[in-house]
């Protein structure tokens, strides 16, 4: 064997190798380093008290998830003032168990929601290589889901508001906040038609939230022009998969990949507003892997913005 055939030989050996360990942690380790991140934003009215937000997404509860159940479950101990769920909570077509025992803690903790797919449809097996040939379409033989009963145990037992294309008032740490969701932007659920009608309908409020699952551009823009102070979303996990150095691959919807996780702004021509998009605590049971995106949840304290 000449030298630079060994040569060669020698670095297919060691891409494999990288390869393959890259696997093992994204499949075997990552995918359950769940982590809590931290994060102020200036954004209320000068001279406003603090607000703690906790943002929660893309669950993908299945039954057998113990570890995520349990650490989700132990975010309680936070007392946060609001908790937005930008959905996919359920991962399962027997998921809503697990989610009860993640979330019931949160009892009494004022919270709204909006629908992912996966709260209506279970997920499908499916080449997971097709994540990053473009924004996922919806299985033609999937299961459907009954989102009727999670949606009874976020506003019955925990005392949660639904926001599907809706908007409404609601009452955390002594202040009247005004919340605007969608329903799931990527397979077409949203109506951004109502929103203008939505807000002139709401009862006055300090603050104004947006709520969506699917943060795609046409969602943010009309939030953004009616009103919303801040944006919440998920849906993208971060792009699952990222390369470490320069981020997300995919979005799975038409955001910009610098924006696939964390906080950053979004500009329309009339106003420029906070941007919090979640890479979400889990991901398909038939795409068990998450690599340079660890699971997560997020703390958002508001601040008031300087005089």
């Amino acid at each position: 064997m000449t030298s630079r055939r060994r040569i060669g030989t020698r670095l297919l050996i060691a891409a494999g190798a990288g390869a393959l360990a890259a696997a093992v942690w994204g499949v075997g380790i990552e995918r359950h380093l769940y982590v809590l991140r931290r994060v102020s934003v200036p954004v209320l009215e000068p001279g406003s008290a603090p607000l703690r937000v906790l943002h929660l997404s893309d669950i993908h509860m299945a039954p057998w998830q113990r570890r995520r159940q349990a650490w989700i479950a132990s975010l309680a101990s936070l007392r946060p003032d609001l908790v937005v769920n930008t959905g996919d909570n359920v991962g399962h077509v027997d998921g809503l168990r697990g989610v009860r025992a993640a979330l019931a803690g949160f009892r009494g903790v004022p919270g709204v929601f909006v629908h992912g797919s996966n709260d209506v449809t279970a997920p499908s097996p499916r080449n997971p290589l097709r994540y990053f040939l473009g924004p996922s379409r919806r299985h033609r033989r999937a299961t459907l889901i009954d989102p009727q009963a999670m949606d009874r145990f976020f506003t019955d037992d925990l005392g949660w508001t639904a926001l599907d294309n809706t908007a409404a008032t609601i009452q955390a740490a002594g202040r009247r906040i005004r919340a605007i969701g969608v329903g799931d932007a990527h397979h077409g659920q949203d109506r951004l038609d109502l929103i203008p009608g939505l807000v002139a309908e709401a009862d006055p409020a300090e603050f104004t939230i947006g709520v969506t699952h699917a943060p795609y551009r046409r969602v943010l823009d009309a939030l953004t022009e009616n009103g919303a102070d801040i944006v919440f979303a998920g849906h993208t996990h971060g792009g699952q998969v990222a390369v470490p150095g320069f981020g997300a691959l995919v979005a799975n919807c038409d955001l910009p990949l610098t924006q696939a996780k964390g906080l950053s702004r979004w500009r329309t021509d009339a106003r420029s507003i906070p941007l919090h998009v979640s890479a979400g605590l889990g991901h398909s049971i038939y795409a068990p892997v998450r690599f340079a995106v660890r699971p997560e949840a997020t703390l958002l304290t508001l601040l008031p913005r300087p005089e």
